[in-house]
């Protein structure tokens, strides 16, 4: 799967991602509460693992997205991050794109698996997978000059589309042309399939995301980095997945500052090397370097300093103001719940960080007890190990 990790590498990464899904989980049942005293009032000094309940939002400004969830569900940010696991796992711990983005259509897509909220960066991903493809398909059957029945044109389409969504370039040809013989046996017919295939592939865009600089462009980042830390060209898969969501050049200099932090913690460095490391990727400093100057965690002050919600130059501060400030897994994650709003996008970037300095399991890091309550724990636990190792 990917080049071979030192132990202790592979053991900080798997914790790494057990944080993450462990303090999304953590974060959910107060999720986009925005008013701090509320929260107080409804979690107290444990506001940890709540079933979602509408009853929590009818005090202090909020959104209440999550009815049906129960305590231990992750969000629709883990959602997403499962989706891209899922597709790394699939491609021997190598980003492609086009498999990525089929796996995100058919799981948050109509028929897919997903039950619960989409926000603006998924919906919009949706709609531009889908355009694009009819766009690509429109001239792919532009470029074919043989002649063909409009029948014949259908089929053909439905014959390539199973394979343009999952395979490229050389790939294409052969079971292409192996599932056309099946309804038609002439050659002809067989190669202008093949052309409507290439045609389409070259026409699929790997740009799919919104023009959108929130959470989701960092949240999916913890797997991805797992596999591509140490290398070359971790940026340029950074900004490959980042753009499949989030299409916005912001996004991807944030997404690069989340990255570079996630990398060096991955492998090893100080949380203060790793911070200064991050903070030179940063598109904005001053917000950034502010948080940084605290000494001592108030989470709730840092968030009515730069903002609780979903946008990157708000929560990225916050961020790093908490992880800078936090000596536990268990004070940074119930210090982000506090802070309230986005705590379930910050918490793809905390709990990983967090979780990497200090493992799980042990006085500071994750608590087992918590590693327990995510659902489907055992799942989602064997696919970090699987990730990490060789």
């Amino acid at each position: 799967m990917m080049n071979k990790l030192p132990k202790d590498t592979q053991t900080r990464m798997t914790a790494a991602l057990a944080g993450g899904w462990v303090a999304d989980a953590a974060s959910l049942g107060l999720h986009w509460l925005y008013d701090s005293n509320r929260i107080l009032e409804v979690g107290g000094q444990e506001p940890e693992f709540l079933t979602p309940s509408a009853d929590y939002f009818g005090k202090g400004f909020g959104f209440f997205a999550h009815g049906g969830k129960q305590a231990g569900d992750v969000s629709h940010y883990g959602a997403a991050t499962k989706v891209l696991t899922d597709s790394l796992l699939a491609c021997r711990g190598k980003l492609s794109v086009r498999d990525y983005q089929r796996r995100f259509l058919a799981y948050f897509g109509p028929g897919g698996d997903w039950r619960g909220y989409i926000d603006n960066p998924t919906r919009i991903t949706l709609q531009n997978l889908v355009a694009n493809e009819q766009k690509a398909i429109g001239a792919g059957q532009a470029s074919i000059q043989t002649p063909l029945t409009d029948k014949q044109k259908r089929i053909l389409v439905q014959k390539v589309l199973p394979y343009t969504r999952r395979l490229s370039g050389d790939q294409l040809a052969k079971p292409v042309r192996e599932a056309i013989s099946l309804t038609y046996q002439e050659p002809e017919i067989q190669e202008a399939g093949v052309l409507l295939a290439e045609a389409i592939d070259q026409q699929l865009l790997p740009e799919s995301g919104a023009d959108d600089m929130q959470l989701p462009a960092v949240s999916k980042l913890p797997p991805l980095v797992a596999c591509y830390a140490g290398q070359d060209d971790l940026m340029a898969q950074v900004e490959a997945a980042v753009r499949v969501t989030n299409h916005n050049d912001d996004a991807v200099a944030w997404a690069r500052c989340a990255a570079r932090l996630l990398e060096q913690l991955y492998l090893g460095q100080s949380l203060a090397e790793a911070i200064d490391k991050a903070a030179a990727e940063a598109p904005d400093r001053k917000n950034l370097d502010q948080a940084l100057s605290a000494t001592s965690l108030d989470a709730i002050n840092a968030g009515n300093t730069f903002g609780r919600t979903c946008y990157l130059h708000e929560a990225m501060p916050v961020i790093f103001h908490i992880i800078s400030q936090a000596s536990s897994f268990t004070e940074v994650i119930r210090a982000n719940i506090h802070c309230g709003g986005d705590s379930c996008g910050r918490a793809w970037i905390i709990g990983p960080v967090i979780a990497a300095l200090h493992g799980a399991g042990t006085s500071q890091g994750v608590p087992l007890s918590w590693l327990a309550r995510v659902t489907d724990a055992a799942s989602l636990y064997d696919d970090a190990e699987a990730l990490t190792s060789s």
